[in-house]
């Protein structure tokens, strides 16, 4: 922003505020829907800069400030989730939603004698600062509307939105709306379910149902897939936020190569840019397969296509990328994402219940490692600001391919990519954790991607081949890093947060062969089985100390989210009086007196 410009023009008039009634809409009452819950869960929980969410509608010239307060009206009668508020009592979380069928909102006019620097940057920057402050879900109207004039002409609507009403699909729908309204238009007849008619489909005996199999479907790949996609000796646990700055692609060559991947293979470009996304990031992380959360996942039915809501639940998909050739995982990922999809609909809180209940009982911490939002289908694709759909036009003439830096953002994930165009470019942001990608590699994996699409459009690529074809080299690990059910484990890591769990009492963790009749290997064999791989024994000398497995587990299990990268709870626990002479050999723990053992888990696995 050109802050002199700013410090002059900015201000010329005293911020005022505009009331708006509405009326016309049906009085309605009703459950939460899944999607609201799970967001009024986090709104209640996390910082609001966070959780809230925000846009910038462009204002056609000549629309009168009059026509843009009777188009933000319409929508307000027109969709009920932005008349709905959230009441509850203190201290507890809301378990119904209200729609009014009539009220008022306010907009907020800031009056310029010119827009500073940069206009469309600096109205992203009026609607992000609105996002500071939680909003009131029981009284407040779910939308902070400021509205930018020059000399009394609108030129953009600055918003910031409760997530608890709306995600980014719905704002994208309102944008669309609010700008064929102001073009004269008129607009079709709502399709898709408001959120009190979803919330019936959901408690619905289908809906139940429907909710039950994705709880069953999430916590089969919570057992089994890796709990950590990035474990490394460089990175941290997924339960710590980092910085990370905005990476974006813009690539002539990437929109080629993927429609050309997708004419080869016959499958949709989302389903190989899927595949491939996959493919990379298991290959960097060293992992058999890729775990990804992708949240635009579950708008993929008529009844929601075009709610006005927040639908804001995960699609998890967890791809095996075990296969020889790219093609072959490209139909793979085709059935594992419409899986995915089947279950991204569930109660959340029921499922966090889940987690806590499974990673307690594997001993781990289940992080939202890597995030996926393919935004490019949506109707209007949400950019932010029309400024960045100027950008890709001008990119598009100009270079075949740049990567540029943006602003930093803390992320409670270690990477996060939304794709926001496939043609004429593909244009991704990727926001990799720094932890584990210094700038030259995140900008190295997403010219990787680049060139895997280009090498599949040519023909078939070995899986083996990737670290040449894309020149992204996958993590390394010290010899001492070992696979065990299903995760990257580092023994040492495990022994120091272990031997802090218990108070620095001695400890030894040893790797042995899996005890017969355990719980199935990551592979699906049985643990005893040849090939199940190995499962670690700590070995604890408590003293005069009263701790029992089921205590050391415990405390291990709290400890974990805050531990360092490579943390898995041991599969058994075996308590002796005094660590032997030679503490750095697991066989003199073996020949120790035996004082307790066990998994120290509820469910024997």
């Amino acid at each position: 922003m050109n802050s002199a410009v700013g410090k002059d023009t900015m201000h010329q008039n005293s911020p005022h505020t505009v009331t708006v009634t509405y009326a016309g809409g049906d009085e309605r009452r009703g459950p939460l829907t899944m999607g609201q819950a799970n967001m009024i869960r986090c709104i209640l929980r996390d910082d609001p800069t966070h959780i809230n969410i925000h846009d910038v509608w462009p204002v056609p010239e000549g629309t009168t400030s009059a026509a843009v307060i009777d188009a933000l009206r319409a929508l307000a009668v027109r969709h009920e989730g932005l008349r709905t508020t959230f009441p509850h009592p203190a201290g507890a979380a809301p378990v119904d939603q209200v729609v009014a069928a009539e009220g008022t909102f306010t907009v907020t006019v800031l009056d310029h004698a010119e827009l500073p620097g940069d206009p469309a940057e600096y109205a992203e920057s009026v609607a992000r600062a609105a996002r500071a402050g939680r909003f009131a879900l029981g009284r407040e109207f779910p939308l902070r509307i400021t509205l930018l004039t020059v000399a009394g002409q609108p030129t953009y609507v600055a918003l910031a939105f409760s997530h608890a009403v709306a995600d980014g699909s719905a704002m994208a729908i309102l944008r669309e709306e609010f700008a064929e309204l102001l073009a004269g238009k008129e607009l079709p007849e709502l399709t898709s379910l408001p959120p009190v008619d979803l919330a019936a489909v959901e408690v619905s005996p289908a809906g139940l149902r429907k909710s039950e199999a994705s709880l069953r479907y999430w916590e089969r790949i919570l057992r089994t897939a890796p709990q950590e996609m990035f474990a490394e000796p460089r990175g941290r646990r997924p339960g710590t936020d980092e910085e990370a700055r905005q990476l974006t692609l813009r690539s002539r060559r990437g929109s080629r190569a993927l429609a050309g991947a997708a004419r080869r293979t016959g499958h949709p470009e989302a389903t190989v840019l899927m595949a491939a996304w996959c493919a990379l990031v298991a290959h960097r992380a060293g992992q058999d397969s890729c775990v990804t959360a992708v949240p635009s996942a579950n708008r993929f039915h008529a009844r929601v296509a075009r709610s006005v809501t927040t639908t804001s639940q995960d699609a998890l998909l967890h791809l095996d990328v075990r296969v020889g050739t790219f093609d072959a995982l490209v139909a793979r990922t085709w059935g594992a994402v419409l899986n995915a999809y089947r279950h991204s609909q569930f109660d959340s809180v029921r499922l966090w219940e889940m987690i806590d209940r499974v990673t307690a009982e594997r001993g781990s911490h289940f992080g939202r490692d890597v995030v996926f939002n393919d935004v490019s289908a949506l109707p209007a694709p949400l950019l932010g600001t029309d400024a960045q759909d100027r950008d890709d036009a001008e990119h598009a003439e100009q270079a075949e391919q740049e990567l540029t830096w943006g602003p930093p953002q803390t992320l409670p994930t270690r990477m996060l990519a939304f794709t926001y165009r496939t043609a004429p470019q593909l244009h991704i942001s990727l926001w990799a954790a720094p932890s584990v990608f210094t700038p030259e590699e995140a900008e190295g994996f997403l010219a990787g991607l680049v060139l895997l699409l280009e090498a599949a459009a040519a023909g078939d690529v070995p899986m083996e081949a990737l670290a040449e074809v894309t020149g992204v080299r996958p993590a390394e690990r010290g010899p001492d890093w070992l696979r065990v059910n299903g995760c990257w484990v580092s023994p040492d890591a495990v022994r120091e947060a272990l031997g802090r769990a218990v108070g620095g009492l001695p400890v030894r963790v040893a790797e042995e062969p899996a005890p017969h009749g355990t719980e199935a290997g990551a592979d699906g064999s049985a643990a005893g089985a040849p090939g199940a791989g190995p499962h670690l024994t700590a070995y604890i000398a408590r003293g005069a100390t009263p701790l029992t497995p089921e205590e050391a587990h415990r405390a291990l299990t709290a400890l974990i989210p805050a531990a360092g990268s490579g943390v898995l709870a041991p599969h058994r626990y075996v308590l002796v009086e005094n660590p032997p002479t030679e503490p750095d050999r697991s066989d003199a723990w073996r020949r120790l007196k035996t004082i307790d053992e066990g998994t120290g888990r509820s469910r024997q696995v």
